[in-house]
């Protein structure tokens, strides 16, 4: 039987005979004594094998990395000058009286604490990957969160219940997984993008207060903070609005940064509009700790002489904007160009940029291409709004609303967390959690010419914009509510439809038929249909949460076995190919290319 874990033996346990499992993580040969440094999950100890115990110190010498050890011996202080303060078990060691090899190891790929390894490495090895201190901290803090969550929200009444992972394709919102079905010849189930319908439809049924931390699976194209299956802590509730979902939720937030990091988060959290988060920060999910606003400026840019910016006042859903950086004039022209192309990523075709060099000597004192093209009177606007001072640098936006915003929302956010923006203070320290409410109802798809769900087609219309379903769906907004915390939105949810009435109206505002409807959703409209109750509910990205507290770069270094940036898993060379006969038994045959494309895996 294990006395203790490695890593959690100390100075309680000197004098005592204790028996150890984990591997060897490191061997020291010191001319006479060995050294092993045994590793499990909890940390290191070292054990010592001295030639007084010839038949330990005989096995200690063939033992190399990562061979599987179970050490029987005593614990005992280290001697004078020898303790590791960074350590639990740093004042002791265990002196080795049984030293058991119970599976040797091939030589590793790798040392375990190599910190310039490649993420193909790493996933192509992720089982001993795994095994590194960082993986098995980040882990552990996951497994500490989904433990917090699920006690706040068993102690307010919430019960976990199941929903299933083989449903039916809605393409309402990402792009689905699919599964054929063997025993219906083409018929698919989808794996769930969310619960969504299924703990509406619980609320329904009476439960009240309903959570599952749950698998979802989406279909779209990666990045640093999404993958193809993803955990969310998903959460519906009966009987409450949205400021009371929202205030429980933050709670539950606030609970688990106290209790996992000792962190006190503000209480309240700030609430921002989504018109006020895109008109000061060009993001519905902004880092507040980045101090750069955007101002306004289209209204006073109407008439200049400078083409780019006139010519997006005249646009229907036109925008410029400015960014004042400070101290900003010292950045060189080559820093300023790569910000220029920075911004092209996000559709816009330039940056324009005035150097506030002497506000004091007025349009002598300002220098940049532009400021001939500008008047006096749009000058001091400029100047006026963004408050720039001496030393200060203003970017522009100029283009459709959407392209400003996300061009010099993304251009704040790079400003701040560079090295200049550091040392210019123009990034603080800490968490900063806000509330993002009022998003709009729809959102207009040009290329299919309508209006389609800006969250998902079940969100409730705020009651006073009821009318605009029909009237004017662009106004519509909804009683919708994103959770960001520095710069990543973590949690998203809304009061949803419980009459069937507004969700028919809904339905006609996305120019989905009632016979559509009825084969999508049918057993929500009909569930509807029999006292349904007020209800509303979040579902929080357990991945992206614990990726902020572990300080990941990446949530692929929170979750145990993650895909690539191209949804492959390294370690099981998934996806992969599969036989004829399972294909047959799919109903399923390959189109000529796709076929051409396995054959050589499959021989």
């Amino acid at each position: 039987m294990r006395t203790q874990y490695c890593g959690l033996l100390d100075s309680r346990y000197i004098g005592q005979t204790v028996t150890l499992y984990g591997w060897a993580h490191r061997r020291r040969d010191h001319g006479g004594i060995i050294f092993i440094d045994l590793r499990d999950r909890e940390g290191l100890v070292q054990v010592v094998c001295d030639p007084s115990e010839p038949a330990v110190f005989a096995t200690a010498e063939r033992v190399r990395n990562e061979y599987c050890l179970q050490v029987e011996g005593i614990v005992r202080k280290r001697p004078e000058g020898t303790a590791n303060p960074n350590l639990i078990s740093g004042d002791i060691e265990v002196l080795c009286r049984k030293l058991t090899v119970l599976n040797p190891s091939l030589p590793i790929p790798f040392q375990l604490d190599d910190d310039d390894l490649s993420e193909a490495t790493r996933l192509t090895h992720r089982v001993l990957d795994l095994r590194r201190l960082p993986m098995q901290r980040n882990l552990k803090l996951r497994y500490r969160v989904a433990m917090e969550a699920r006690q706040f929200l068993d102690a307010h009444g919430f019960i976990d219940i199941e929903t299933p992972m083989l449903t039916k394709s809605t393409p309402e919102g990402a792009r689905d997984y699919l599964v054929p079905s063997r025993v219906h010849p083409g018929m698919f189930y989808a794996l769930p993008q969310s619960p969504q319908l299924f703990k509406q439809l619980l609320m329904m049924a009476g439960f009240d207060r309903y959570y599952q931390i749950v698998k979802c699976f989406r279909d779209e194209d990666l990045r640093a903070d999404r993958q193809p299956e993803f955990t969310q802590i998903d959460i519906e509730t009966s009987f409450m609005d949205e400021a009371e979902i929202r205030a429980l939720m933050e709670q539950m937030v606030r609970t688990i940064f106290a209790r996992v990091l000792q962190v006190q988060l503000p209480d309240p959290f700030p609430v921002l509009s989504y018109a006020e988060a895109m008109a000061r920060y060009g993001s519905d999910k902004p880092d507040l700790r980045v101090a750069l606003e955007l101002t306004e400026l289209t209204d006073v840019m109407r008439d200049v002489e400078f083409k780019v910016f006139r010519a997006a006042t005249e646009l229907a859903d036109g925008r410029v904007a400015a960014l004042r950086v400070p101290g900003g004039a010292e950045l060189a022209r080559s820093e300023i160009d790569a910000y220029t192309e920075f911004v092209r990523i996000y559709g816009a075709k330039g940056l324009a940029y005035i150097k506030v060099n002497e506000r004091g000597r007025g349009r002598d004192g300002l220098q940049s291409p532009i400021v001939k093209n500008l008047h006096d009177a749009a000058l001091a606007a400029i100047l006026a709004r963004t408050g720039a001072q001496d030393g200060d640098l203003i970017f522009f936006g100029a283009d459709r609303a959407k392209i400003v915003a996300d061009a010099l929302g993304a251009l704040r956010v790079k400003i701040g967390h560079s090295e200049f923006g550091r040392r210019k203070g123009l990034l603080q320290e800490g968490w900063r959690p806000v509330w993002v409410v009022d998003f709009p109802m729809f959102e207009f798809d040009e290329e299919e010419q309508r209006f389609v769900a800006a969250h998902h087609p079940f969100t409730s219309p705020k009651d006073e914009h009821l009318d605009y379903l029909e009237s004017d769906p662009a106004r519509c907004l909804a009683k919708a509510y994103d959770l960001a915390l520095n710069g990543w939105e973590i949690g998203g949810g809304s009061v949803r439809i419980h009459r069937a009435d507004v969700q028919e109206k809904v339905f006609r505002a996305l120019k989905i038929s009632p016979e559509e409807a009825r084969a999508k959703f049918g057993f929500l409209l009909d569930a509807l249909q029999y006292g349904a109750p007020p209800h509303g509910g979040i579902a929080f990205g357990l991945d992206r949460i614990v990726t902020l507290m572990a300080g990941a770069e990446s949530i692929r270094d929170v979750i145990a076995f993650p895909k690539t940036q191209r949804a492959q898993c390294l370690l099981t060379q998934a996806p992969g190919p599969v036989d004829e006969k399972q294909l047959r038994e799919l109903h399923i045959r390959l189109r000529a290319e796709a076929a051409e494309r396995v054959r050589p895996a499959t021989g």
